[in-house]
Formats: structure tokens, sequence, C-alpha cells
């Protein structure tokens, strides 16, 4: 566990594995590193991990919002900075990839390959959730925590798994229990996922790009990953059957495939 500084702003940050080269891993909404519990062994076997928890969560500051994507982005090339990495591989999931998106675009020089997970480029052309998935974003902000990541449950995981896997959400749920978020930064958080838009600017990302969604993502429609493909050049694009918001715990072959993506020549 180490310390980042990003204007006065300290951020907290995790070290695990070692390997050819780094992965910054950068989380949702709401959430922190330990959110990535699942993914961080996987990549450990190959590289070394870096995690952190963005501003207003978890072990790191808690600042006044609104924020923004590009000031959270910056706080990434913090972490990056600190750890002593010049440059690494970017995996973001939702609001981490609207900031993974951000990071390649405005420090190109630091992203080796990108991956874009259950997220969006922003803009009027972006796919909005259902009514019922936007009411629950405001409802949510005024929940207790626990309250807040049960309810959350429907929302964030796929059919199969809520069926058949209802120990894998538990798990998940003590994970984020272990730093639950508060009212105001989860507000200051959603507005910078609201204010997200970088569609017209994707053309301009250099990095080889992996986009991975769940075709039964609630939270961001998987249209959004169709238009991320389309506008970053070459990307590539997995759409996952019976999966969620949460793909790396509705199926644990999405972080498989990543790894198989991260060690590509």
């Amino acid at each position: 566990m180490a310390l980042a500084r990003s204007g006065d702003v300290e951020l907290h940050y995790e070290s695990t594995g070692a390997g050819e080269a780094p992965v910054l891993l950068v989380m949702g909404l709401g959430m922190t590193a330990t959110g990535w519990w699942r993914t961080v062994p996987t990549l450990a076997e190959r590289f070394r991990v870096l995690s952190f928890d963005n501003r207003g969560v978890g072990r790191s500051a808690r600042p006044p919002g609104p924020y923004t994507v590009a000031q959270l982005a910056d706080d990434a090339i913090a972490v990056l900075d600190a750890a002593g990495e010049r440059s690494a591989h970017v995996y973001g999931i939702s609001l981490g990839g609207m900031i993974a998106q951000e990071i390649a675009l405005r420090h190109p020089d630091r992203v080796r390959r990108l991956v874009l997970a259950a997220t969006t480029p922003g803009s009027a052309r972006a796919r909005r959730p259902d009514s019922a998935t936007l009411a629950f974003f405001e409802r949510r902000g005024r929940m207790p925590a626990e309250e807040a990541v049960w309810a959350s449950v429907p929302y964030n995981y796929a059919a199969r798994t809520r069926a058949e896997s209802a120990q894998r959400i538990a798990d998940d749920i003590a994970q984020r229990l272990r730093f639950p978020i508060e009212p105001a930064p989860y507000m200051a958080q959603l507005a910078a996922a609201i204010g997200h838009d970088a569609d017209e600017r994707l053309s301009a990302v250099g990095a080889p790009t992996l986009v991975v969604h769940g075709l039964e993502d609630r939270m961001v429609h998987p249209d959004n990953a169709r238009l991320l493909a389309e506008a970053i050049p070459r990307a590539e694009l997995r759409l996952w059957p019976q999966t969620g918001h949460l793909l790396f715990t509705d199926e644990p072959a999405v972080d498989r495939d990543v790894l198989r993506f991260l060690s590509e020549r």
C-alpha cells in the first residue's frame, strides 16, 4: 500500500506482482481498488498490477465535488508517477473506462495498450440506460452503503449469476463494504460520468484497444461498446453473452481474455 499525490489530493494505491510491464486498473463509480479483487491475481501472473482508489472513495482523499473525468485521469497519471512507471497498459471499467479514454487522449505516451470495459464514449450518440436504471442511479446516492450495494445487484449482475452464483455476488459485496462510499463523493463521481464526452476525439487514440462488454449490462448499454469500437482505430470488440455490468464476476474468462490481449506483441 502506498500514496500518490495529485495536486493536494492524496490517492491510495496498491502494487501486486512483477513482470514485463505494469497494468494500471481504473475502477468505476462508487467502487474502490477492492473491486478488482478477482482481476488482480490473473493479471499479476505476467504483469505488475497497480490499482487505486479514485478521489472521493476508499482510502483516498475526499475533496468536495463535482469531479470531472479529465481530473480523474490526471489522478491516475499521478499514481503511475508515484509508482515510478513511465507507461502502462490501462484497463478501466464503467466510469473507470471513461477515465481510461481520457488518459489515452490526454497522455498518449503513457498508454501501451488500452482495455475499455462496460463503458461509453459519452455524447448525444451514446445509448442511455432505461428509465428504471437512471432512477436507481439517482436514488442510490441517498441510500446507506450496505443497502445501496445490495440494491445494485439486479443492475450489476446477469440473470445467470443471480440465479446460480449467489456466493460470487456475496463475495463481491464483502469486498465493496470494506470501504463503503459516502453519498457526497458518489454524487461527485456521478457528475463526472454524466459529463463525459470523448466521442469526437476517439479517432486520436493510438494505443491498441480492446473493448469488452456484457450483453446483459443494464448500467451501460452494450450499444456503447459498438460505438467505442467503431470510433477507435483498429479496436477489437468482445461482447459476452449472459454477462452484465460487473462482467469479470459474471464471466471469469473475461480477465483471461484481457490477459491474452495485454500479452500480445
